[in-house]
């Protein structure tokens, strides 16, 4: 899952790097660019004793257990978990800022799927030795972690939107799961009209400004068939189809499908919301059901299913999520922080893991898992999401073009600026940030 970014702080980028390095780059030949996170020096990844995993807010309750059952069969240097806010602006601030540092406790980071670029840019990760293996792992998250053809680091969890739904709503009504928000908001005006229940809300996805809203702008323009940035790694946002998507969105505030209070929504209030009975219909990831299925004050359980995320204009497209863990450039023990990457990618830290949080594998063979599929039936419907999934703009200084979307976005929603005009915006302004 991708996870909340309110306040960004950019680092000012050295001359050599000041221009932005799109997705085009991460496929594209030849070695890192000059500036790059690649130091002449060969990495030492021999070298054991104790280091500091740094990540976000554990919600899920799962991953000290993960790190206690590496440090019980690793004499040679233990792992000790360095938990990070809630906000992913923030775990990236604090990372970048200790990496400037050069702090060598910092040994392991949880990099979100849209931070490599600028990680190995700019030297805050390690790239993988040369013989690191990613052997069934799914293509999106390796692709993710790979910038001008290196590795930085080891997918440990992916990620796909879902639309998680009352199941007992939709079967009460003789109403199946939508495909496109037309038919999202018909099921809506049915069920509220007949349960008459002043708190059940139609549908909700994340609106605070922060790195939420991109995803969910970027999955309502990918869902009406637009794109932010085109394939040939230009920005193409505004388009009719780009402004159809944003649209989409704005009308869904004004009429009401959309709770007004959804503008200060993350991942966790949504979450709440639907798991206290207030939404017919939600956007979330996959962490989410393991939470609505078991959490004591959930008041859905056994009421709710999960479907593929319905598009605006055709089929919907899931923004690609996921975390990646990468060793840090300064790290001490790069030995101890490499052995730890190989054991929570194994297939068993990977299927425990999963069973414990409902988190999206990395390894493809896990999502026909027989134990996996008895507790979560939706795995296959979460694996289509991942494998069809569109990334967010690649970007040596994507904290600048995130911010740039979420001010386009959150504009239109708040009625400040319209739809069509905010693309136009964006759009000049993503020019001037992607080269």
């Amino acid at each position: 899952m991708t996870f909340v970014r309110p306040a960004r702080r950019v680092l000012i980028a050295a001359a050599s790097m000041s221009a932005l390095f799109v997705a085009a780059a991460c496929g594209g030949g030849g070695g890192a660019p000059s500036g790059g996170g690649t130091s002449a020096a060969a990495a030492d990844f021999t070298k054991q004793g104790d280091t500091e995993f740094w990540a976000g807010k554990d919600t899920s309750g799962n991953t000290q257990n993960l790190i206690d059952q590496f440090n019980a069969q690793h004499p040679n240097g233990k792992v000790t978990f360095h938990e990070l806010p809630d906000s992913a602006d923030q775990q990236r601030q604090q990372m970048v800022q200790n990496a400037q540092i050069k702090n060598a406790k910092m040994g392991i980071l949880e990099m979100d799927v849209v931070w490599t670029a600028e990680f190995a840019a700019k030297g805050i990760v390690e790239a993988m030795p040369p013989d690191t293996s990613t052997d069934g792992m799914l293509k999106p998250a390796v692709d993710s972690a790979t910038y001008f053809n290196k590795l930085y680091g080891l997918p440990s969890t992916s990620d796909g939107g879902l639309l998680y739904y009352r199941k007992d709503l939709l079967d009460k009504y003789g109403l199946k799961p939508p495909t496109t928000f037309d038919e999202m908001k018909a099921a809506c005006d049915k069920i509220t009209a007949g349960e008459k229940d002043s708190k059940l809300g139609c549908f909700a996805g994340q609106y605070n400004k922060y790195e939420g809203l991109t995803v969910n702008f970027d999955e309502a323009v990918h869902g009406a068939g637009g794109v932010i940035v085109g394939d040939d790694g230009k920005p193409n946002v505004a388009t009719p189809e780009a402004t159809k998507g944003l649209s989409t969105l704005v009308d869904w505030f004004k009429d009401g499908h959309i709770p007004k209070a959804a503008i200060t929504w993350q991942e966790e209030n949504g979450r709440t919301a639907f798991q206290h009975g207030e939404l017919i219909f939600h956007r979330n990831w996959g962490y989410v059901y393991n939470h609505a299925a078991n959490d004591k004050d959930s008041e859905i359980k056994g009421k709710f299913d999960v479907a593929p995320l319905p598009g605006i204009t055709g089929a919907g497209v899931s923004s690609l999520g996921g975390h990646t863990k990468a060793i840090a450039k300064y790290a001490e023990n790069k030995g101890t922080a490499l052995d730890f990457l190989k054991y929570v990618s194994s297939p068993e830290a990977q299927k425990s893991n999963t069973l414990a949080t409902s988190n999206s594998p990395v390894l493809e063979s896990l999502y026909s898992d027989p134990d996996l599929l008895k507790k979560f039936p939706f795995m296959p419907i979460q694996l289509k999401s991942i494998q069809t999934a569109k990334p967010r703009p690649k970007a040596v200084e994507y904290g600048d073009v995130t911010l740039a979307i979420q001010d386009a976005a959150y504009g239109a929603l708040q009625g400040q600026t319209q739809p069509d005009a905010a693309l136009q915006a964006l759009q000049a302004k993503l020019q001037t940030l992607i080269k």
